[in-house]
């Protein structure tokens, strides 16, 4: 795909659940506002898929939206440059210059919704393919190494997986019975691959899921994709992180201060 092809690639991101194991920051605000060095994660976020020539954004709001569509509002408000189209009642579309030159388009996605219906609202903005991720993790995958391999690929959708190591010990019961068959603490040879989101999708992704339909895009949607042999994984094994508890935002703060792996 040509450099100005993936300019052109919207990307979509999850920005409205309720962040209900965060509830200590989000009780007051959203979680893709939840601050790590001093700035909301899905500010970082925006500015690592920047760095590989995103411009075209389109944030999922639902929780506190209006939070997250105001602070990019007031953070532009003073630059000459700031056009904001109220182009119908659903979305908000803000473009501005400055180091980012974005174009950010906000929908209202709903307080109730789950993933899946989340994603079928914003199917009149798309082409033919957007980027994909949640508004509350933060990686080193290289995105134009993902898109490359994506259409190679020729699925409706790729994924990315990062590799994790369990966080407790490891039982194993022999056929059904309650007998242990083996007991590794902490640590597993077996290879345990989790989906990071940071992923890529075709228009006919929007069939998979029906209108009206609330459902977990992580469920039906990509059950049936990949029983369908149109779903593919890139795999990474470099560094990825989620902020799911209060615990992953202090050890973000930490990873802030000495290797924020997110940066370019």
């Amino acid at each position: 795909m040509k450099k100005n092809q993936i300019v052109n690639l919207p990307l979509v991101i999850l920005a409205g659940g309720l962040g209900s194991r965060l509830s200590e920051e989000t009780v007051v605000k959203p979680k893709p506002l939840v601050e790590i060095g001093g700035k909301p994660i899905i500010l970082h976020l925006m500015k690592y898929y920047h760095f590989y020539g995103i411009k075209k954004f389109i944030i999922c709001l639902g929780y506190k939206g209006e939070m997250i569509r105001d602070y990019f509002i007031n953070r532009y408000l003073k630059n000459k440059n700031v056009t904001i189209n109220f182009e119908n009642k659903s979305f908000i579309n803000l473009k501005f210059k400055k180091n980012e030159n974005w174009e950010i388009k906000f929908v209202d996605t709903g307080n109730n919704s789950l993933t899946g219906r989340r994603l079928k609202l914003i199917e009149p903005l798309i082409d033919k393919y957007f980027l994909f991720t949640y508004g509350d993790g933060l990686s080193n995958i290289p995105i134009d190494k993902l898109i490359k391999q994506y259409f190679q690929k020729k699925s409706i959708g790729m994924l990315s997986a990062v590799k994790i190591d369990p966080k407790f010990g490891v039982i194993k019961f022999k056929n059904k019975t309650n007998l242990v068959s083996s007991f590794k603490e902490k640590k597993s040879d077996e290879e345990t691959w989790i989906n990071a989101g940071f992923g890529i999708f075709s228009k006919k992704i929007f069939n998979y899921i029906r209108k009206n339909q609330n459902v977990p895009f992580e469920q039906a949607p990509l059950e049936k994709l990949s029983q369908d042999k149109e779903l593919t994984m890139f795999k990474h094994h470099g560094k990825w992180k989620c902020m799911d508890t209060l615990r992953d935002k202090i050890e973000f703060e930490e990873i802030c201060k000495t290797d924020p792996f997110w940066v370019k």
